[in-house]
């Protein structure tokens, strides 16, 4: 691409974004005549007409919609690279983008947070909730620099770090007392209010896959979109939830639920720490994965 064309590329981009030659003029430090001729020869590059003229200034046309998406993301990543390249300055500075799923923020990630936080408080921390396909969308497009989600991953793309192991469970509280020493078989667990995680996480996935796989059908009883609702509801007696065992170590610890047993085992699951595979990660994100990945191999030994 040279640079002429990179001009263009980007009085298009703002021109788009603002919806107004004269505001994309404005922020460019140039006249609006210049902004329409850079978009009139861009235009005849591309052989198609990439805006619609209005009273109110310029709406894309659906060419035009379509080159936005590509340019929008060459500017995403554009304008990563010029804040990474300022990042090597100091860490008084900077953002650390993570996405992730809820539960893994609040039951994995927070203690990381605090400390690094607590080392840099000059950089921002910005948080993308979301499920893992969308989560793997955001880091292609280069609106995070990081994202924690449960494993398996696999995609060229992607380089993931394998985290700590998680192991999913079904809970109950003092409603279910009767179960507490009883071990069930997957069609037994089935004649009881089953509350699941609404939204298709790994985690439902995979274990509504288990009980097909054994002639049963899963059925919630309930649908949820948190997991502490997975907990409280299931503490309220409402149903058996299923949940991760780390998330909910508290409450069986003190007694306000307790894990129903089955006679299979439901096999575990690791969380990964993904980047995009051969770029370059800013100075922040690089001293976080670092940081988690120490106090890993602290807990450990």
């Amino acid at each position: 691409m040279s640079m002429i064309n990179f001009e263009l590329y980007k009085v298009f981009y703002l021109a788009a974004k603002s919806g107004s030659l004269s505001q994309a003029a404005k922020s460019l430090f140039l006249t609006q005549p210049s902004v329409s001729h850079a978009i009139k020869q861009l235009e005849e590059h591309m052989g198609v007409t990439l805006f619609t003229r209005n009273a109110r200034g310029v709406t894309l046309t659906q060419e035009g919609n379509v080159l936005f998406s590509y340019i929008e993301q060459a500017y995403n990543f554009i304008s990563l690279a010029e804040e990474k390249m300022a990042e090597f300055k100091s860490m008084d500075s900077g953002e650390l983008r993570i996405g992730g799923s809820d539960s893994l923020f609040k039951h994995y990630l927070l203690p990381y947070l605090e400390t690094f936080h607590e080392h840099y408080p000059g950089v921002g921390i910005h948080l993308t909730h979301g499920t893992t396909p969308e989560i793997i969308s955001s880091l292609k497009e280069g609106s995070i620099d990081l994202g924690v989600v449960r494993l398996p991953i696999i995609d060229p793309q992607l380089e993931v770090k394998e985290g700590i192991q998680l192991q999913d469970c079904f809970v109950a509280g003092s409603r279910f007392n009767e179960l507490r020493d009883r071990v069930l078989t997957m069609e037994q667990l089935t004649q009881y209010p089953i509350i699941l995680f609404s939204r298709n996480s790994r985690a439902r996935m995979a274990v509504t896959e288990l009980f097909r796989e054994q002639g049963c059908e899963l059925k919630p009883e309930i649908e949820l979109g948190s997991v502490d609702l997975l907990i409280e509801f299931a503490r309220k007696g409402l149903g058996i939830s299923f949940v991760t065992r780390e998330f909910v170590a508290k409450e069986l610890e003190e007694g306000s639920l307790f894990e129903v047993k089955l006679d299979v085992a439901l096999p575990p699951s690791k969380v990964g720490i993904m980047t995009l595979r051969h770029i370059p990660l800013s100075i922040a994100a690089k001293a976080f994965i670092e940081r988690i990945e120490q106090q890993d191999i602290g807990s450990r030994t």
